[in-house]
């Protein structure tokens, strides 16, 4: 089994924890150290677990506490040459993750952290480089895909491929084009290499279905363009556009910007269960 946290995710800030009870690994590290730490403490995560930190891409709502937290924890930074490339380079990041613990990756190589096999792949986006993590442990597979400029054959043979599926569902089209951001900037948004809107995340979804899926978070929603409940509904409204519900055929939750979401226990059965892999170290 399976147990999954969200720590944040949106532009205020982006990490979440996976762990099979025996290995553990963040993704990003774009929440502050300290607020880190009390959540750690807070959920009686078990940091002993870690393996590693997972980097997605270089800007600073993903990175700008991976050289505090894998100092803290002696921890390594697995990203891709351009995306270290990035970090170093990143104005916002005020403390650089040290030499000894940057490991390059490469896309689509597997790699193991423990007993947790770990694929990186490519997604579209305005960074350095940008990648999704396809996560395998026990037969079950957990992918997570944030800041997706567009749906493409990758994304939608990683949703066929896995149980489990945060995918970003970024903004509304309504509110972007009636909110408060210039031109350029929701031409940036709407771009192959800007974000996912409510309605592609939700076609993706729709139209890569399987009976496989079990739970679908949506993730990196924008604070002045998307609220939760309309993230949903869209969602849910083009679900059934296909015979699909959300609820009865696999699980649909929204991941909150600024504070945790979850824990989710994960099991086979397709319902999040209660039990608790995390604990004290």
């Amino acid at each position: 089994m399976l147990q999954f946290i969200s720590f944040g995710s949106g532009s205020c800030g982006n990490c979440s924890y996976l762990t099979n009870g025996k290995d553990a690994v963040l993704i990003d590290a774009g929440v502050g150290i300290r607020q880190l730490k009390r959540y750690f403490r807070e959920y009686n995560v078990r940091t002993s677990l870690l393996r590693g930190i997972l980097v997605t891409h270089d800007h600073a709502d993903h990175t700008k506490a991976a050289g505090y937290v894998s100092a803290e924890y002696k921890l390594k930074v697995y990203a891709t040459e351009k995306v270290h490339e990035g970090m170093v380079r990143n104005y916002h990041t005020t403390r650089k993750v040290d030499v000894e613990w940057r490991t390059n990756i490469e896309t689509d190589a597997p790699m193991h952290l423990g007993s947790l096999s770990i694929t990186p792949f490519v997604l579209p986006h305005d960074s350095a480089e940008n990648v999704g993590y396809c996560i395998e442990s026990d037969g079950e597979v957990f992918t997570l895909m944030t800041d997706v400029g567009c749906v493409t054959d990758v994304v939608r043979q990683y949703i066929l491929r896995s149980n489990y599926v945060v995918l970003e569902s970024d903004y509304d089209e309504e509110m972007l084009a009636k909110g408060p951001y210039p031109v350029y900037l929701q031409n940036r948004i709407r771009s192959g290499t800007g974000h996912l809107s409510n309605s592609q995340c939700a076609e993706a979804l729709a139209e890569n279905f399987h009976e496989g899926l079990r739970n679908v978070w949506l993730c990196h929603l924008s604070e002045e363009n998307n609220h939760p409940e309309l993230a949903r509904k869209t969602v849910e409204m083009k679900l059934r556009q296909y015979g699909i519900i959300a609820g009865k055929d696999f699980q649909l939750d929204v991941l909150r910007r600024g504070v945790p979401t979850g824990p989710w226990t994960l099991g086979t059965d397709g319902e999040p269960s209660q039990l608790n892999l995390f604990g004290h170290d």
